[in-house]
């Protein structure tokens, strides 16, 4: 069995040559996302396409970093800001309506703990999931094998290592469950400052 096959298969492999030349497909296009005109939604719009193939209006604000684009799977409207990174040696499948804030982080990729297993140069990936409408806060690292489920937000700097269930505020390192998401929640923009009338109006027309 070769080294893409092993990874794509979550078992452990090695970076070799052939690898390698999968990521510079990436990598080339990475170059020309991240060097753009930042004000040309619509080049940018364009490449993200490129990057990630199968999408419905995602948008990501460069500078991006990924390792191979074609391992991240997204839904409708997608949106990461700024200097987000995913490193998609394994399957990243987010749902619809997703955000990331700025300097989010999804590892799929790790290396073994002990030094001589590390040292061999053999590494893994494994998957991560992110349900529909989750909104991921700034400086967030989401690592190999969660799954986040829908509905969800994650607070800002905070370290995900287990699964975190649908419809819950969840932060911290290591990311815990802080409370649940219910309709009460609805007529709040931050904290306790409630919609005014006009944009209340609007969200109340919402399903």
């Amino acid at each position: 069995m070769d080294n893409i096959e092993r990874r794509d298969k979550e078992m452990a492999y090695i970076s070799d040559d052939s690898v390698m030349e999968e990521q510079k497909v990436c990598r080339k296009i990475l170059q020309r996302l991240n060097t753009v005109d930042r004000s040309d939604f619509d080049e940018i719009g364009k490449i993200v396409k490129e990057l990630l193939g199968k999408s419905d209006g995602a948008f990501i604000n460069p500078p991006f970093y990924c390792d191979y684009g074609s391992h991240i799977e997204v839904g409708k409207n997608f949106f990461a800001n700024y200097n987000c990174t995913i490193i998609d040696v394994a399957k990243v499948k987010i749902g619809d309506n997703c955000q990331m804030a700025p300097n989010v982080a999804v590892y799929t990729a790790g290396h073994p703990i002990h030094p001589v297993s590390r040292n061999s140069l053999y590494e893994y990936g494994i998957s991560v999931t992110i349900g529909d409408n989750v909104w991921i806060g700034g400086n967030t690292v989401i690592m190999p094998g969660v799954h986040i489920g829908s509905n969800t937000v994650i607070g800002a700097g905070s370290v995900v290592t287990k699964d975190i269930p649908d419809w819950v505020v969840a932060a911290g390192n290591p990311c815990r469950v802080i409370r649940q998401i219910t309709d009460e929640d609805k007529k709040y923009y931050y904290k306790d400052r409630e919609f005014d009338p006009e944009a209340w109006e609007f969200i109340s027309s919402l399903k």
